[in-house]
């Protein structure tokens, strides 16, 4: 199981998240997915700890805490959605073709 901590800092690292969190239990594993055309951290997050006792209580102690100026969003992850293949201009491209004359 993985937690969601959700309004993070800009500046956060994984150290800094590893810390926090390991006061309530030992943690397998810190995400910081970062925007991909400007590498800058997305403000999320996930967590993997090595019980779900050790994330539950983390849940419930950090959930709506501050740290570092920021109001902590921290759940359970949900389980990552598929999205369908294809091309990515959502199906509302033209080709030059198509257009009239």
């Amino acid at each position: 199981m993985s937690i969601y901590v959700g309004n993070l800092s800009y500046q956060v690292t994984e150290e800094d998240v590893n810390t926090v969190f390991s006061e309530y239990g030992t943690v397998t594993r810190v995400q910081l997915p970062t925007d991909r055309e400007t590498g800058r951290m997305r403000g999320f997050g996930f967590v993997e700890m090595s019980s779900e006792a050790e994330e539950q209580a983390a849940i419930d102690a950090l959930d709506g805490a501050e740290w570092m100026g920021r109001d902590l969003k921290v759940n359970k992850a949900k389980p990552r959605e598929e999205r369908p293949a294809g091309g990515g201009y959502g199906g509302g491209a033209r080709r030059r073709t198509d257009r009239p004359y």
